[in-house]
C-alpha cells in the first residue's frame, strides 16, 4: 500500500507542479487584490469625499446615470454599500444587438461622474486589467470556461493528495524502540539543521505540508467547489443539508428584458422582504451591499450584509423574489440556514482571505508562496531520486555477483 501511494504522491504531483506553482504566486498577489487594484487604478476607485451639505444621488439614480450615458447597455446591477472616499462599480451588459467596450463602469457615488470603465480581466487594455487579468490566470489560467474546469480537475487531484501526501508521513504502527506513535511522528514536523541541502528541501517538503495542512486541503477542496462544480455539489450534498434556492428558478424560453416593477418598487419590496426575514430568524441586518436583476429568471435579488454574514467586506444574505409580483422565490443566508451552505460559506472566504483584516490576508499570502515552494520542492525531490536510481543502476556488478541478485 505505502508503495503504491509513493508512485501516486510522486506522479500527481509532478503534474500537478506547474499548476500549483501558478497558483500560488497568483493566489499570493491576490490575497491583497482589492487594495492592489486601487493602488494601481487610483483614478476608477479613489473619490474626493462630498462637500458639506451635498446630497448624493442615491443608488437608482446612479444607475439611471449610467444607462443615459451608455444608451447601448443593459444595467441591471445596482451596488448599495457606499463606503467614504471610494467610487462604486457597475455590471453592464451590452443589450440585444448591440456592443459594448466594457462590462465594469466606475462612478463618483457623492456626484454621480463617470470615471471610466474596463473589460474586466482584459488585459489588451493595459494595466487598468493586471489584477483582474491575474485573477483570471489563478482560475483559469485566461482561458475561460476550459480552463476553469481544467484547473477544477487540477483542484480535485491536489485535495485528493493532500490525504495521500499526509498518510506517507505516518510512522509504523508499531516500532522496535516502543516509542509511542505521536512521538515518531513527530520529526516529520521538524526541519533539521546543519544538513545537506537536499535534507533540508525533503524537510521542507515534509514538514511544510503538515503544518498548514487543514488549510491546504481547505483551498483545494474549495477550489473544486470554484471550479468543478459537478463534482463539489453531489459530494456535500449527499453529506450535508443545505438551503433550495437556484433549483427553484428555472430560465424562461425567452429573457425577460425589463422587470415588471419599477427598480424603486422592487428595492423597496426587498427591503421589507429582508426584514421581515430577518426578525423571523432573530438576525440583524448590517448593510445593502446590491440589487441585481435577471432577465433570465425574470427575478430581483436583494443582497445584505446581515449578522449571518462571516466576511469583512460585503455580504451574501439574500432574498430573490419575482420581479412582476414581488413574491419572494426564496431567502439565502450565508450561514445558519443549512450545515452544506455555513460550510461552503467558511470554506470560500478562507480561500478568498475574507476574513480576519490584515492578518489573514498576510496569512494567505505567505501560504501562496508555501504551496509554491512545496511544488518546486517536490520537483527537486523526485529529480535527485531519479538521478540516484540512473547512477545506482549504471554502476558496473562485481565481478562474481550475479544480475540476478
Amino acid at each position: 500500500m505505502r508503495a503504491a501511494l509513493v508512485l501516486a504522491h510522486r506522479y500527481v504531483g509532478l503534474l500537478l507542479a506547474g499548476f500549483l506553482l501558478l497558483a500560488g504566486v497568483t493566489g499570493s498577489v491576490l490575497a491583497w487584490y482589492e487594495e492592489l487594484d486601487a493602488a494601481v487604478n487610483p483614478r476608477l476607485f479613489h473619490v474626493a469625499p462630498p462637500a458639506d451639505g451635498a446630497v448624493p444621488p442615491d443608488p437608482l439614480r446612479l444607475r439611471e446615470l449610467v444607462a443615459e450615458a451608455l444608451p447601448a447597455a443593459r444595467v441591471d446591477f445596482v451596488p448599495l454599500l457606499r463606503r467614504q472616499g471610494e467610487a462604486v462599480f457597475f455590471l453592464v451588459a451590452p443589450k440585444p444587438g448591440a456592443a459594448l467596450e466594457n462590462d465594469q463602469v466606475f462612478v463618483n457615488p457623492h456626484s454621480g461622474e463617470l470615471l471610466g470603465g474596463r473589460r474586466w480581466g482584459d488585459i489588451g487594455q493595459g494595466s487598468t486589467n493586471l489584477l483582474p487579468f491575474i485573477y483570471r490566470l489563478h482560475y483559469s489560467l485566461a482561458l475561460d470556461t476550459a480552463g476553469t474546469t481544467l484547473l477544477g480537475i487540477v483542484a480535485l487531484l491536489w485535495a485528493i493528495d493532500c490525504w495521500v501526501g499526509a498518510a506517507l508521513t505516518f510512522p509504523a504502527r508499531r516500532h522496535r524502540s516502543g516509542k509511542p506513535w505521536l512521538a515518531r511522528w513527530w520529526p516529520a514536523w521538524q526541519v533539521r539543521r546543519g544538513t545537506s541541502a537536499y535534507k533540508l528541501q525533503v524537510d521542507l517538503h515534509r514538514a511544510g505540508g503538515l503544518w498548514p495542512w487543514a488549510m491546504l486541503f481547505i483551498i483545494a477542496w474549495s477550489s473544486v467547489g470554484f471550479n468543478l462544480q459537478v463534482v463539489y455539489d453531489p459530494v456535500m450534498r449527499a453529506m450535508f443539508a443545505h438551503q433550495p434556492a437556484e433549483e427553484l428558478l428555472p430560465r424562461r424560453a425567452t429573457p425577460q428584458a425589463q422587470p415588471g416593477m419599477s427598480w424603486e418598487a422592487a428595492l423597496a419590496n426587498g427591503r421589507r422582504l429582508m426584514r421581515d426575514a430577518a426578525a423571523a430568524r432573530g438576525a440583524t441586518v448590517l448593510e445593502e451591499t446590491l440589487l441585481r436583476y435577471d432577465p433570465g429568471t425574470a427575478t430581483f435579488r436583494y443582497v445584505v450584509k446581515s449578522s449571518a454574514d462571516i466576511r469583512d467586506r460585503y455580504g451574501s444574505t439574500a432574498v430573490v423574489f419575482d420581479a412582476n409580483t414581488g413574491e419572494p422565490r426564496f431567502h439565502w443566508w450565508p450561514t445558519g440556514g443549512a450545515a452544506g451552505d455555513t460550510i461552503r460559506t467558511w470554506i470560500t472566504s478562507l480561500h478568498l482571505a475574507a476574513l480576519w483584516g490584515m492578518p489573514f490576508k498576510a496569512f494567505m499570502c505567505v501560504l501562496g508562496l508555501a504551496v509554491a515552494v512545496l511544488s518546486v520542492t517536490g520537483v527537486v525531490i523526485w529529480q535527485r531520486k531519479r538521478q540516484g536510481r540512473r547512477a545506482t543502476q549504471a554502476r558496473p556488478t562485481p565481478p562474481g555477483i550475479s544480475n540476478a541478485h
